[in-house]
């Protein structure tokens, strides 16, 4: 996860620009000055997927501008991140530096990968604290984990207990491309010894073990927790970290990625593709302002065009 800016003459270890003054930057203020920093950086050529026409320039990248995890304009991306928390409809997100940054302030293995988790699946919450070891596929070529679709209107009852309940579950299969995680989730599994089963206590019963056997309060603590460690290190991010903020940067990620709308309303589960297109909002904001529509014209000019129609 962690990714170096190949283009910047300094970076932290977590990928994110430096200021002059050796203090990151995360906010709004690294647009100003990241700007010179990447000026040097070569041109990429740009590859036109169809089904994503409608999206800004960033998203059709080369291959490598950087070593960014995907291939975008960093400082472009994050002014359109910028203009998009003006809305408060619009979803609040973190860029994949940022949540890199982020994880680097979470030391404890366990808790890592819970948010790691939470940023490679588009998990909510109380999906991600559902996850048993048998929901994870993690054999070559292509891993992947089940996650159980929690429905919107019982969500909040479901939430502190971390499950499901009974009747209102589907699922749906979410990809994990990220060889990084990959590797540290089967770490933290063989690390940790987590068992497939578990003792139910209260009932006497075996059930499956659920991996992170906590409360979506405790998660919110952690992340604080995390927060704070970056602050006091001089890191500070735009946007405030919750376990949900987690999905929305997941769901941008994949859009930047080129990922097609339809496939991640899949990944989501979203039950309308109007859920989903409250990303393609946000990038509504960059194409508009790329075609720098120009309104005026010299006023002589005007009149004296008009006193020339018949």
């Amino acid at each position: 996860m962690s990714s170096a800016i190949a283009c910047s003459p300094k970076t932290t270890r977590a990928g994110v620009l430096l200021s002059p003054s050796g203090r990151v930057a995360v906010t709004s203020s690294v647009i100003r000055e990241s700007t010179g920093l990447w000026k040097n950086c070569p041109t990429f050529p740009r590859g036109v997927n169809t089904d994503m026409q409608h999206l800004p320039a960033p998203i059709h990248h080369a291959r490598d501008a950087a070593q960014l995890p995907v291939a975008i304009d960093y400082p472009a991306a994050l002014a359109l991140r910028q203009m998009s928390m003006v809305h408060d409809e619009l979803p609040k997100y973190l860029l994949a530096p940022e949540v890199s940054a982020l994880l680097h302030y979470v030391p404890d293995l366990r808790r890592k990968m819970l948010l790691a988790t939470l940023w490679n699946t588009g998990a909510r919450i109380n999906e991600a604290l559902a996850l048993t070891r048998g929901d994870f596929s993690l054999t070559p070529p292509y891993p992947f984990v089940q996650l159980a679709t929690l429905k919107q209107r019982t969500e909040k009852a479901a939430r502190t207990a971390g499950r499901m309940p009974a009747g209102q579950q589907t699922h749906r299969l979410v990809p994990l491309s990220d060889a990084w995680y990959v590797s540290q989730l089967q770490t933290m599994v063989a690390t940790l010894k987590i068992p497939m089963e578990r003792r139910n206590k209260r009932t006497g019963r075996t059930e499956k073990a659920r991996i992170w056997e906590v409360t979506d309060r405790t998660v919110r603590t952690w992340i604080g927790e995390a927060v704070a460690a970056a602050a006091a290190d001089g890191v500070t991010f735009s946007v405030p970290v919750t376990p949900h903020t987690f999905r929305h940067s997941y769901a941008m990620h994949m859009l930047y990625a080129g990922i097609p709308l339809k496939v991640l309303q899949s990944l989501m589960g979203h039950k309308s593709i109007s859920s989903t297109e409250v990303y393609t909002k946000v990038f509504a904001l960059d194409v508009a302002a790329r075609h720098r529509v120009q309104f005026s014209m010299p006023e002589s000019d005007a009149v004296s065009m008009l006193k020339r129609i018949p």
